[in-house]
């Protein structure tokens, strides 16, 4: 990188940058081309080859993929009340790390984030942090209890702007009081986000039901308790008319039952995590407590299905579920554990392993799947927008062919990640959020 001074803490004003020589990876009929961007005043001024302009910072790119910035659907920041776990700035971190320049933040928080006070309070945090932009997803139902709907208009009226409500964590198991949901938040074109994990069918559960669970001696999570309340809802939403979209999806059954409900034109949109993409149930033999997850760790068959899904679109996105834990929530006896794992930083890194490297997405698809869809999905403006002049400039620069390396913790404030020591190819480079970089060689700017 050359034409510009060292930085010194964060800029209050984007400087104007010239990226060389990138591939732009184009989308939805666009072409993929080498070529240089310029982005100045926070947007992406041109997108042509043989750019050349004086008093900018030029950052050589050759070898990298520019994708637009990473959207998450699914993410935990703890924050109010977990700040043990993560916060808002060191979670907003990891995702810049990650190639992210927008986040969802889950109303899992303490207090839960079923008012218009907290979700404001949680959107000017991720302001504050300035790391990426940060969309709080409102509580379906009040304090997550499953009783009584949450001020969803309020919340959607707020400064946060909320489109996106969910009881993650839980499941909205009434069915009366999803139906509900699902019409109320259709009159400002909301989106209920649901958990689909039948409380009845998981009492106790702990690791997915198959040879797995019996040869451990766990109680076993039956792929039928996410089932049939992903069947349910999408008869639900097709009545009503409104938006459904399923978190973290890991069976193949469900799989069968969203593409069913696609293919009858029903408004239902999923999420695959990157771990319910990479590892199985087997990896819980070892009682390591960071390989309990909610939902579990499925079959290799499930793996399969779930990857093949996502290639042709009946997924439609890949949300981190980043989800950290202090240390003595996981390093504990696989009963008493906390659920869940963090993956902001390596949702990139997997995604390439897994779909990239074996032929199934190529980088427009990734861009699709990890920015265009869920923008579009969240009711995000200003990003998952094609890289072209006018555009914001959100973008990550990524080097595909990096060798691979082991994972180690990073930024996040927790270290529940379940790829640590594994090998994973590729790098985020760099990552700019309307023109300011957040990330630069790797690194926080």
């Amino acid at each position: 990188m050359d034409g510009g001074p060292a930085m010194d803490g964060r800029p209050t004003e984007p400087d104007r940058w010239l990226i060389r020589g990138v591939t732009v990876a184009g989308y939805g009929g666009r072409a993929s081309g080498t070529a240089d961007i310029l982005l100045s005043g926070g947007s992406i001024v041109a997108v042509e080859t043989g750019l050349n302009h004086s008093g900018v910072r030029v950052l050589d790119a050759d070898g990298l993929i520019a994708l637009p910035g990473l959207v998450d659907l699914h993410t935990h920041l703890r924050e109010p009340g977990r700040e043990d776990a993560e916060t808002v700035e060191t979670g907003t971190a990891a995702a810049a790390l990650g190639g992210y320049t927008a986040v969802h933040a889950m109303a899992n928080t303490e207090p839960v984030a079923d008012t218009a006070g907290v979700v404001e309070q949680v959107w000017r945090l991720g302001r504050a942090a300035g790391h990426c932009d940060v969309q709080p997803v409102g509580a379906v139902t009040v304090g997550l209890g499953g009783v009584r709907l949450a001020e969803l208009g309020t919340m959607a009226d707020s400064a946060a702007r909320v489109r996106v409500f969910s009881d993650d964590g839980r499941c909205v198991a009434d069915p009366l009081l999803m139906r509900r949901a699902l019409e109320y938040v259709k009159a400002f074109d909301g989106v209920i986000a649901q958990h689909a994990q039948d409380p009845r069918l998981t009492e106790g559960a702990q690791v997915n039901e198959g040879e797995m669970s019996a040869s451990l001696g766990l109680a076993g999570w039956p792929a039928v308790a996410e089932e049939a309340i992903i069947a349910r809802d999408c008869l639900l939403a097709a009545h009503v008319g409104s938006a459904l979209h399923i978190c973290h999806v890991s069976t193949a059954g469900s799989v069968e039952i969203i593409r069913w409900a696609k293919s009858k034109g029903w408004l239902v949109t999923a999420e695959v995590t990157p771990h319910h993409l990479m590892l199985t149930d087997e990896l819980a033999a070892g009682y390591d407590p960071v390989f309990k997850v909610n939902p579990p760790l499925r079959t290799a068959a499930d793996v399969a299905e779930l990857r093949r899904a996502l290639a042709d679109g009946t997924i439609d996105c890949v949300a981190t579920d980043h989800a950290p834990h202090p240390v003595e929530a996981k390093e504990t006896e696989w009963s008493e554990a906390a659920f869940g794992m963090t993956g902001l930083e390596t949702a990139l890194r997997v995604v390439q392993q897994t779909m990239v490297d074996t032929g199934l997405l190529d980088w427009p698809q990734v861009a699709d799947r990890m920015s265009v869809r869920p923008a579009r999905i969240g009711r995000l403006a200003g990003h998952g927008i094609p890289l072209e002049a006018g555009a914001p400039a959100n973008l990550t620069l990524y080097d595909p062919a990096a060798p691979a390396e082991a994972v180690v913790p990073g930024v996040s404030k927790s270290r529940n990640t379940p790829f640590a020591g594994m090998e994973l190819p590729g790098r985020v480079v760099a990552t700019f959020l309307r023109g300011m970089p957040t990330v630069l060689d790797g690194k926080l700017a």
